[in-house]
């Protein structure tokens, strides 16, 4: 294995909202006593992204502050540039990582927004005006998607200047991701399918490369119905189960799809494969996941964002068991 010394650690809250919004300043003192770097907040139909990041300023001010992610359709380019120049603001020693993303069809319907028919216009056109928001300069803009007239923002311009990111998971976001922003960030991707994801980042750019590393220190016997359950439910996701099929799964796709459309939920859970899940959700023993989380770092994630699966009867106990197994790679 490399030696990953200098490779930083994030932690998201992604999976860890079962504890409630409470517990955010808790596990963020964790997370900063282990030595992570950062504390990544997502945006769906629970808490908002920024809120949670309020508090953790507060209980673990070391911490670089991220969103991964917030859907561009929930928020316009401005609000977002509001936002990061707060956050920043207030933090001025610390990294601001912005985070976007198109967010999946099954998400915006809860919110009554029709899912986009041109997504790669659409980040396009929002990091763009958000850049021009975040300027500091009047902006005039006429896109496609939006429009504004004489915005400025009105927070005094720090030193230190918020960074995007962009999530992306096929071939043409991973290659605007490398184009237009500071990093990119990968979700419920194998490890062995990293290389070929950062050879489309490069052709657009030299974005940062980070990945969500999905990782329980459980057992894998109690674990792996719950493991099963979230990549079906990612499957279902067609922009996910493209990536899924490229990274070598079309068989576990096809069949749990198929599965699924015929009404036999537990027959499409049983055809996501143990490779499956122990490619892409890994269940094992502390060492086995700091193996694991070395293999992204190996593979050419220069960012890991661990997202802990709290799994089994004690979930908290998992959550610090995995957070103290990652951090081991440092």
């Amino acid at each position: 294995m490399s030696n990953n010394s200098n490779i930083p650690l994030g932690v998201t809250y992604g999976s860890l909202g079962v504890f409630g919004p409470a517990a955010v300043p808790e596990i963020a003192q964790t997370a900063a006593s282990l030595g992570y770097q950062s504390f990544w907040t997502v945006e769906a139909t629970g808490t908002d992204a920024v809120s949670l990041l309020g508090a953790v300023s507060q209980a673990a001010p070391d911490l670089d502050l991220a969103t991964g992610i917030m859907p561009v359709q929930l928020r316009s380019p401005s609000l977002s540039a509001m936002t990061a120049a707060t956050l920043q603001a207030l933090n001025p020693d610390r990294t601001i990582w912005v985070g976007l993303g198109v967010s999946a069809p099954g998400v915006l319907s809860q919110h009554g927004i029709p899912a986009p028919d041109r997504p790669i216009a659409m980040m396009r056109e929002y990091v763009a005006l958000m850049r021009e928001c975040l300027s500091g300069e009047s902006v005039t803009f006429q896109g496609d998607f939006w429009e504004v007239r004489r915005f400025r923002l009105a927070v005094r311009q720090q030193e230190s200047t918020p960074k995007i990111v962009v999530a992306a998971l096929n071939p043409q976001m991973l290659k605007l991701a490398g184009e237009i922003a500071d990093a990119v960030l990968l979700n419920y991707i194998p490890p062995a399918h990293v290389a070929e994801t950062v050879r489309h980042v490069r052709e657009g750019g030299d974005a940062i490369i980070m990945s969500n590393v999905h990782v329980a220190v459980a057992d894998f016997d109690e674990a792996q119905r719950s493991a099963r359950k979230d990549l079906f439910n990612y499957a279902m996701a067609d922009g996910y189960a493209n990536m899924f099929r490229s990274a070598g799964f079309d068989g576990e796709v096809d069949e749990l799809r198929s599965l699924q459309q015929q009404r036999d939920r537990e027959g499409a859970l049983n055809a996501i494969s143990k490779r499956m899940i122990q490619a892409i959700n890994f269940i094992g023993s502390g060492d086995e996941v700091a193996d694991f989380v070395r293999e992204y770092v190996d593979a050419g994630v220069e960012y890991p964002i661990i997202m802990p699966m709290p799994w089994g009867e004690d979930r908290k106990r998992v959550a610090t068991l995995t957070l103290e197994a990652a951090a081991a790679t440092q």
